[in-house]
């Protein structure tokens, strides 16, 4: 994909990452672009959603998963999610984290489902002018 696909992606999947997240901020297409720029990211996606995941030697990071309200229950996160963990897999991963809010109960249900278990905590880490900080719950699972 050159770098104008890379461009009109990005700002599409902007609004969609605008649209699920408001803490801290949404990703900007610039900062999405730069993602889909990187040989170490690979970006799943759906005309609703999308997942990006960064894999370096053997572990990988899911640095979101973002499915559109009106297309959320339709299994189309555990798709992506499944799409990411494969790719991460195929690059040599041996094991797969994230991070996820300890308030975002959907998320967190969808990662108990995929076998993902917390493994730590980043208190406060999720910060917004305005409101009040939320804590980062790091879940991992293992790609064996």
């Amino acid at each position: 994909m050159n770098t104008a696909d890379h461009t009109a992606d990005a700002a599409r999947l902007a609004a969609i990452h605008a649209a699920c997240f408001t803490v801290p901020r949404p990703w900007s297409a610039v900062e999405i672009a730069q993602f889909l720029n990187s040989p170490t990211c690979f970006c799943a996606q759906t005309g609703s959603g999308f997942g990006l995941v960064r894999t370096i030697g053997d572990e990988a990071e899911i640095l979101t998963l973002a499915v559109l309200e009106t297309a959320r229950r339709k299994g189309m996160g555990r798709a992506i999610l499944k799409r990411l963990e494969s790719h991460a897999a195929k690059a040599g991963a041996s094991r797969v984290i994230l991070e996820v809010s300890r308030n975002n109960t959907a998320a967190r249900a969808l990662y108990r489902a995929c076998g993902y278990t917390r493994s730590g905590c980043r208190p406060g880490y999720y910060r917004s002018t305005g409101t009040k900080p939320e804590d980062a719950l790091i879940l991992s699972r293992s790609l064996a």
